[in-house]
């Protein structure tokens, strides 16, 4: 028998960032096993979504974000639906209403865990507010039937602030739409094999293409990439938009950097396919959903050692795990993976394993489990 699910979420389409899209892929899953669900967001197009409701609730601008604000419709909305299990992503004010009208009614609720808001207000130079978001962050997710995590360290974080039922579960990556066999298709088309490039050297007519997907934002710190400009016939790729854009065209003027915008589906895959070289350099992230999608696609991958990143990649296996505060130690990564062809070819073919156990469909199956745990749990507790 299916499950009733509310999922409310801090943010939707057309948003796009880690959060909409572990939503959207949640939608997926509950549609095609044959759950029922409703989705409650600050954010909505349309007011329906893969054939579910969509109710978009008030919200207000904060840091960049349009934040759902609690009204007194949500726990309404929630009694009449009548959910099995609320889904809670990456809760915040909206999210921690839901938590607590659902404690009210009885209804059991997965808090997912994905937004590290003491570590974005440092970026923001807010730190001195750290001691409050982390009180305010344990008041969210401890009433939160259970709690889930993406990775050992936020795990743990989520302890130590004393919440507890915590649980590990990542995110999942498409890995037929993130495919090696796009950069193969790719290459073919301006005559180029896969690993045709000279070993030990860069000097090839092709340049080497380097790049970065995501949100285009302070946290993400993607003007760090102009430290890698000196490496010779290199070309650079940013795929994403956000409040830095006009900044960082500004700051990258007159260097070989293409801006694409933000790109979803078919074109999102063509644009990771048609890169040598993944680069990343936030040190604030919960997991790093785009690193795994360049996994996929068979790209070893420069990241800081820091975060989610350390979960992700194997450190010369799949990729390089650089010191985050030392712009040489990204410059001497990408030159070494620049410099050699057979090296960028093994570290992407062990990228791409690194992830074939971590399809959707495998994931969000853990999560389904995790829901059914909490109804049962609730259950037992009434």
């Amino acid at each position: 028998m299916g499950m009733r699910v509310a999922i409310v979420t801090e943010s939707f389409l057309p948003s796009l960032n880690g959060v909409t899209n572990s939503v959207l892929r949640v939608l997926d899953t509950l549609a095609a096993e044959g759950h029922d669900a409703i989705v409650i967001a600050p954010t909505a197009p349309s007011g329906r979504h893969n054939g579910f409701r969509v109710i978009r609730t008030p919200a207000i601008p904060f840091m960049q974000f349009p934040v759902g604000i609690p009204n007194l419709s949500l726990q309404a909305t929630l009694a009449e639906y009548k959910p099995d299990v609320i889904h809670v992503a990456s809760p915040f004010l909206l999210g921690g209403q839901a938590i607590a009208a659902a404690n009210r009614l009885g209804i059991p609720t997965v808090a997912i865990y994905q937004t590290d808001i003491a570590g974005y207000l440092q970026r923001y130079g807010m730190q001195f507010a750290r001691p409050l978001v982390d009180k305010m962050v344990a008041a969210i997710h401890s009433p939160a039937t259970l709690n889930l995590a993406p990775t050992p360290e936020s795990a743990a974080y989520l302890v130590k602030l004393g919440v507890p039922r915590v649980a590990i579960w990542g995110r999942g990556v498409d890995l037929d739409l993130f495919h090696p066999h796009r950069r193969a298709a790719r290459l073919s088309k301006i005559g180029i094999s896969v690993g045709q490039r000279a070993p030990g050297s860069i000097t090839s007519a092709e340049p080497l293409t380097i790049g970065f997907v995501g949100r285009l934002a302070p946290e993400k710190q993607v003007h760090k990439m102009k430290t890698l400009f000196g490496i010779p016939n290199t070309r650079f790729i940013v795929v994403g938009d956000g409040p830095e854009r006009r900044r960082l065209e500004a700051d990258f003027a007159g260097h070989p950097v293409t801006f694409m915008g933000a790109l979803r589906g078919n074109d999102l895959a063509e644009a990771y396919a048609s890169l040598d070289v993944f680069v990343h350099f936030g040190t604030e992230e919960t997991f790093g959903q785009t690193i795994q999608e360049a996994q996929a696609t068979g790209l070893p991958v420069v990241a800081p050692a820091s975060g989610g990143p350390r979960f992700l990649i194997e450190h010369g296996t799949s990729g390089y795990l650089a010191d985050p505060g030392d712009p040489a130690s990204f410059v001497n990564y990408v030159t070494r993976l620049a410099e050699d062809a057979p090296l960028r070819s093994r570290m992407g073919v062990s990228a791409r394993r690194s992830v074939l156990n971590k399809s959707w469909e495998a994931n969000n199956a853990l999560l389904l489990e995790h829901l059914s745990h909490a109804c049962r749990f609730t259950s037992l507790r009434t």
